[in-house]
C-alpha cells in the first residue's frame, strides 16, 4: 500500500505539473495574441527606422537602392525573429475581467468640480462656435484658450494627487487584440480597391518608378528632365519610403506601381489601423473597442474634403505625409506616454526609432514633431520633470533636425516660392482640417474635451498639453507669426495634425455619466447610444470615403489608384514600336500618368504646378505650358511659331492629342507633325512624330 500511495502522489505530481506547463503554454500563446498588435506595428516601426538609416548611408557609400533592400531584407529577418523569441518567452500577464472602470477611470472623475464644470462648458462653447459660421473667430479662439488653460490645471493637480507617479498600464487582452487584428485587415483588403487620383503621386509613385526601371536614386529632377534641372525644392531626397518601393519592385521583378498598391500599401493600412487602436487601448479609459470602431468610422465617413483626416488615410496612405499622420503621430503618443510612465531606455529607443521612421515618410515630419512632444513636453513641465521634458525633446528632434541640416547644406536653401503659394489663417485652418458644422462640433469637442475623456495620469496630462498647444495656434494672428518667421505658409493648415483626433472622437463615447457609474449595464447601454449617435453624424454629415465626392473609385478588383481609360492609353503610347526618341508632348492628363507607368517615356510638362519651383515665367517653364495649353485643346493657343520653336527647345519627339482635339489636329502639318499611330475609341487618341 506504501508504494501504492507513492505511485498515486508520483502520478499527481506529474499530472499537476503536466497542467501548469499546459496552463503556462496557454498563457503564453494568449500573451502572445494580445501582444500582436504591439509587435506587429513596433516591429514596422524598427524595420522601418532601420531602411531609413540604411537609405541615408547608402549615399556615403554610393550603394544602389536594390542592394540595400537586400541588406535590409536579411536585418528584418533577424530582427523579427528575436521579437517573436523575446515576446514568447515574456511572462504571461495576468488578466482581470473588469473593463478598467474604477481602476483606470478618466481623470474627470476625481478633478476639482469646482472648475471642471465651468471648464467644460468653456469647452463645449468652443467647440459650438467653432463649427459655425457667422461668428467671429476671437470666441472659439478665446474659449478654447480658456478651457485648455483650465485643462491642463486641472490635469495637473490630478497628476500630482496620483498615490504613485504615472498612470496604470492598460491590460492586453486575447480577445480585444483579435478583433482590432480583424478590423485592421479589413481595413487593409479595403485599401486595394478604393483608389483616388492624387496629383502628387507623378512625384512619389514616379520617384518609385525611375528608381525601379534604373536602380538609382535621383538627385535632382526626374520629373522634366533628366537629372538637369534643380530638384525640387519642397522634395529633398530625404524621404526613404518611395525608395522602398521602387527597391522592393526592382528586387522582385515587379512594377513599381504594383509593388506600392499591390503590396506595400495593404501593409500599411494594416499598421495604420492597428496604430490607432494602440493609442486607443493605451487612453481609453472603458471600451476601447467600441472607441476604436467610431474611431474607424470617423475616418471612413468624414473624407471628401482635401484636408479632411480620412482624405489622408486609405486614399493617400502610400503617400508618406498619410502614413505619417495616420500612424506615425498616435504611435508618437503611445510611445511618450509608455516612456513618461516608465522611463525605460527600451521606451526611449522606440522615441528616437519613431523620429527616424517619421522622417524617412515625409518633409512634413519637421514642422509636425516638435508640436508632438512640445504638447506632451509641456505636461511634463507643468508637473517638474523637466528633464524627461529635455531628453524627450532630444530623442524626437535630433535625427530629423541632423538630416534636415545635412540635406540644406548638400542641396542648399529650401527656396520660398512654392512656400508662399498659399496660406489658411486659425479659421480656415480649423474648418479645412477640423471641418464644419455637426462634424467642426464634435472634433472641437474631442480637441477641447479630450483630457476628461482619457485615462487618468499621463494620457490626460498629455491630452491636457495638446489642447492647449492647439488652442494657442488658433488664435488669430499666431499662425500668421510663424508664417512669416519659417516661410512654411502652404502646408501650415496641416498643425491640427499633432493632435491625435481620429481617436480623441472615438473616446467620446466613452464618457462616464456620473448618476449612471455604478450601474454597469445601464453605463454600457449609455456608450453604445453615443457611438451609433457618432456613428449615425458622421454617415449624415460627412462625405464616405468610397464616395465620388471623395474623388475615389471603387473597383471590382484590385487596381492602380489611377484613371483606367488614362492607364490603358499611355500603355498603349509606351508600347508603341515605332515612337521617336525625345520628350512626349500630350494631354496636361496622360503626361501626368505617365511617370507612374514607366520612366523610359520622358514627358514634356509632369505637372504644372511643380513648375513653380523653375519660375513660371521663365523660358523653362512657359514652353511646357504652351504646349501642355495645345495638346489639352484649350480655346487660345500660342501661335505656331512659337509652339514649333518650344518643340525644338524642349527636343519633343512624340505628340498626341485625343482626336476631339480638332484645332491640334488641323495644325499637325503646319508644326511638321506626321501621323503614325492611332487607337480606337474609347479614348481615342492619334499619335504624331515630328519631321522638322
Amino acid at each position: 500500500m506504501p508504494n501504492v500511495d507513492t505511485l498515486v502522489t508520483d502520478r499527481d505530481g506529474v499530472s499537476t505539473r503536466s497542467d501548469a506547463q499546459g496552463q503556462t503554454t496557454t498563457g503564453r500563446f494568449g500573451s502572445l495574441v494580445a501582444g500582436l498588435p504591439a509587435l506587429l506595428t513596433d516591429g514596422a516601426v524598427y524595420a522601418f527606422a532601420l531602411w531609413t538609416v540604411l537609405y541615408h548611408a547608402a549615399f556615403l557609400v554610393h550603394l544602389r537602392p536594390s542592394v540595400t533592400f537586400l541588406v535590409w531584407l536579411v536585418c528584418c529577418v533577424l530582427l523579427g525573429a528575436y521579437l517573436v523569441v523575446r515576446r514568447w518567452r515574456r511572462r504571461p500577464t495576468p488578466t482581470s475581467g473588469d473593463d478598467r472602470d474604477e481602476r483606470t477611470g478618466s481623470r474627470a472623475a476625481t478633478m476639482d468640480r469646482r472648475w471642471l464644470l465651468p471648464t467644460v462648458a468653456a469647452a463645449a462653447l468652443a467647440a459650438v462656435t467653432a463649427g459655425l459660421d457667422g461668428i467671429s473667430w476671437w470666441v472659439p479662439a478665446l474659449a478654447g484658450l480658456a478651457a485648455a488653460v483650465g485643462a491642463v490645471l486641472l490635469t495637473r493637480r490630478a497628476w500630482l494627487a496620483l498615490p504613485g507617479t504615472g498612470s496604470d498600464a492598460p491590460v492586453e487582452k486575447p480577445w480585444q487584440s483579435v478583433y482590432a487584428l480583424v478590423a485592421s485587415g479589413l481595413v487593409g483588403v479595403a485599401s486595394l480597391f478604393i483608389a483616388r487620383n492624387t496629383p502628387d503621386d507623378v512625384f512619389y509613385v514616379g520617384k518609385s518608378v525611375w528608381i525601379a526601371e534604373r536602380d538609382i536614386v535621383p538627385l535632382r529632377d526626374f520629373l522634366f528632365t533628366e537629372q538637369v534641372a534643380p530638384p525640387l525644392s519642397s522634395q529633398p531626397p530625404i524621404a526613404s519610403i518611395e525608395v522602398l518601393a521602387g527597391a522592393l519592385g526592382r528586387v522582385f521583378g515587379i512594377h513599381a506601381a504594383s509593388a506600392t498598391w499591390y503590396v506595400l500599401l495593404p501593409v500599411l493600412a494594416v499598421l495604420a489601423a492597428l496604430s490607432l487602436w494602440r493609442l486607443i487601448q493605451r487612453w481609453a479609459p472603458r471600451r476601447p473597442l467600441l472607441a476604436f470602431t467610431v474611431a474607424l468610422a470617423f475616418l471612413a465617413f468624414v473624407c471628401g474634403d482635401d484636408a479632411a483626416l480620412g482624405t489622408f488615410h486609405l486614399p493617400r496612405l502610400h503617400e508618406g505625409k498619410g502614413m505619417f499622420v495616420s500612424a506615425v503621430v498616435p504611435l508618437l503618443w503611445v510611445y511618450l506616454t509608455r516612456w513618461f510612465d516608465t522611463r525605460s531606455r527600451k521606451d526611449l529607443a522606440a522615441i528616437v526609432a519613431i523620429s527616424i521612421v517619421a522622417t524617412g515618410l515625409t518633409s512634413t515630419s519637421v514642422m509636425i514633431l516638435p508640436l508632438v512632444v512640445g504638447a506632451a513636453g509641456l505636461g511634463m513641465l507643468l508637473v517638474g520633470r523637466w528633464r524627461d521634458a529635455l531628453v524627450a525633446g532630444v530623442a524626437v528632434m535630433f535625427y530629423p533636425v541632423a538630416s534636415v541640416i545635412v540635406t540644406r547644406i548638400t542641396l542648399g536653401p529650401m527656396t520660398s516660392v512654392i512656400a508662399s503659394a498659399q496660406f489658411f489663417d486659425a479659421e480656415g485652418t480649423y474648418r479645412r482640417t477640423l471641418l464644419v458644422g455637426v462634424l467642426g462640433v464634435i472634433c472641437g469637442l474631442a480637441l477641447w474635451c479630450g483630457p476628461f475623456l482619457v485615462r487618468r495620469g499621463t494620457p490626460a496630462l498629455f491630452a491636457a498639453g495638446a489642447a492647449a498647444a492647439m488652442s494657442l495656434l488658433l488664435v488669430p494672428g499666431v499662425l500668421e507669426a510663424l508664417s512669416a518667421g519659417s516661410g512654411l505658409a502652404a502646408v501650415l493648415w496641416r498643425v491640427p495634425w499633432f493632435v491625435p483626433l481620429p481617436a480623441l472622437v472615438g473616446l467620446l463615447c466613452t464618457i462616464d455619466v456620473p448618476p449612471l457609474a455604478r450601474v454597469a449595464t445601464l453605463r454600457a447601454v449609455v456608450g453604445g447610444v453615443l457611438a451609433a449617435v457618432l456613428v449615425g453624424a458622421f454617415a449624415v454629415a460627412g462625405t464616405p470615403m468610397w464616395s465620388a465626392r471623395s474623388f475615389v473609385e471603387v473597383h471590382e478588383r484590385p487596381t492602380w489608384k489611377l484613371p483606367q481609360q488614362r492607364q490603358k492609353i499611355d500603355f498603349w503610347i509606351w508600347n508603341l514600336d515605332d515612337r521617336p526618341p525625345g520628350l512626349l508632348l500630350a494631354p496636361s492628363t496622360l503626361m501626368r500618368t505617365m511617370p507612374i507607368v514607366t520612366s523610359e517615356v520622358r514627358v514634356v510638362m509632369a505637372r504644372n504646378g511643380y513648375l513653380v519651383d523653375y519660375d513660371m515665367n521663365s523660358q523653362f517653364s512657359q514652353d511646357r505650358l504652351k504646349l501642355a495649353a495645345f495638346a489639352d485643346g484649350v480655346d487660345e493657343i500660342a501661335p505656331v511659331a512659337e509652339l514649333a520653336a518650344a518643340m525644338d527647345r524642349l527636343d519633343v519627339g512624340t505628340v498626341c492629342v485625343y482626336n476631339g482635339n480638332r484645332k491640334a489636329r488641323d495644325l499637325a502639318p503646319e508644326l511638321g507633325l506626321v501621323k503614325f499611330a492611332s487607337r480606337k475609341a474609347p479614348g481615342a487618341v492619334t499619335c504624331y512624330r515630328r519631321t522638322a
